[in-house]
C-alpha cells in the first residue's frame, strides 16, 4: 500500500460525529465513537431503515466490483470516499476475482487514513490518497503510476455524494461526477447510487440532522430524478437506475411490501 504524495494525517476529532464512523456502526463495526452512535441513534429516529439500508449499500458494493472484474474484465478501481476499512473491502472483492486487481482509496477522513496505514501496509495492489474527492485533476495527477490511465478504470461514488452539498462550479456533486468522468479513459465505468427519499419530510429532517451534527460534512438527501442526471452521457447497464438491493441481485430481493418506505439507496452503473 500506498499513501500518495501526502502522508500527514489529521488529528483525529472524537467529539464530532463522522459520516465514515456512522457508516461502520451500521455496518456492525467497532472503530466509531460515542458521538457517532448518538448520532446515529438520531437518525435512525427519523428513518428507520438506516441500517438495513447501509448494509444493503454493502452488499451492493461487493456485487457490483466483482461483475466488474469477471464480466467486464475490469482490473482498476477509483473508490471516491472510501470509509473505513471493513469485511470485504473493494481491494479484497477486486483482487479475489483477479489477483492483478488495483484499487485507489480517496478519502480525506482522519481515522479513514489512520487505519489504511495499518491495514493496508502489505498490499502493494492498493494506494490511499487523503484528498477530498472533488480534487478530480489532483486525484488524476497522484494516481498516475500506479493506475494505468490508458486503461479501462471504474469510478465509485457508492453512497457518498449525499455527503457533498449542492454549489456553484466544480464542487458541486454533479460537477465531480462528470469531471471525473472526463478524465477516465474509453471503456470505463462509474458506479453512483445515493440516499434518495420521495418523503420531502424525511429529506429536510435527514439533512438538517447530519449538517448539524457533522459540523457541515454533509450535503443533501435528494430525489431519483437528480441522481438519474448525474449519468448524463453514460450508458447505463440493466438493470437501469434501481433501489440497489434490485441490482443484478445474487439472492432475492425483497418483496415491495417488505421494503423501506422511508428512504432508499438508488442507483446503477454507467459506460463510457
Amino acid at each position: 500500500m500506498d499513501l500518495g504524495q501526502n502522508s500527514r494525517i489529521p488529528q483525529i476529532d472524537m467529539h464530532t460525529p463522522s459520516v465514515a464512523r456512522m457508516y461502520d456502526w451500521l455496518l456492525g463495526g467497532v472503530e466509531n465513537y460515542d458521538s457517532d452512535r448518538q448520532a446515529c441513534a438520531a437518525l435512525l429516529e427519523i428513518a428507520p431503515s438506516t441500517q438495513l439500508l447501509a448494509r444493503n449499500n454493502r452488499a451492493f458494493l461487493r456485487r457490483v466490483v466483482r461483475i466488474l472484474v469477471e464480466d467486464y474484465g475490469i482490473r482498476q478501481f477509483l473508490d471516491h470516499g472510501s470509509g473505513l476499512p471493513t469485511q470485504d473491502n473493494v481491494h479484497e472483492v477486486a483482487q479475489r476475482a483477479h489477483p492483478d486487481c488495483k484499487v485507489a482509496y480517496i478519502d480525506n477522513d482522519p481515522m479513514v487514513l489512520a487505519h489504511a496505514l495499518t491495514t493496508l501496509h502489505e498490499n502493494t495492489g492498493t494506494l490511499v490518497i487523503p484528498k477530498d474527492m472533488r480534487l478530480t485533476r489532483e486525484i488524476r495527477e497522484d494516481t498516475d503510476g500506479f493506475l494505468d490511465w490508458k486503461q479501462p478504470i471504474a469510478a465509485l461514488f457508492v453512497s457518498v455524494l449525499h455527503c457533498l452539498p449542492d454549489a456553484d462550479g466544480e464542487d458541486d456533486p454533479a460537477a465531480v461526477v462528470r469531471n471525473t468522468a472526463a478524465l477516465l479513459p474509453p471503456g470505463s465505468f462509474m458506479v453512483i447510487c445515493q440516499l434518495v427519499s420521495d418523503d420531502p419530510v424525511v429529506r429536510d429532517d435527514v439533512t438538517r440532522l447530519m449538517d448539524v451534527t457533522t459540523h457541515g460534512h454533509w450535503g443533501r438527501v435528494r430525489e431519483r430524478h437528480e441522481v438519474r442526471r448525474y449519468f448524463d452521457g453514460l450508458r447505463i447497464l440493466d438493470p437501469d437506475l434501481v433501489d440497489v438491493v434490485d441490482w443484478r441481485p445474487d439472492t432475492p430481493p425483497p418483496p415491495v411490501p417488505n421494503r423501506p418506505t422511508d428512504w432508499v439507496e438508488w442507483g446503477g452503473v454507467g459506460r463510457l
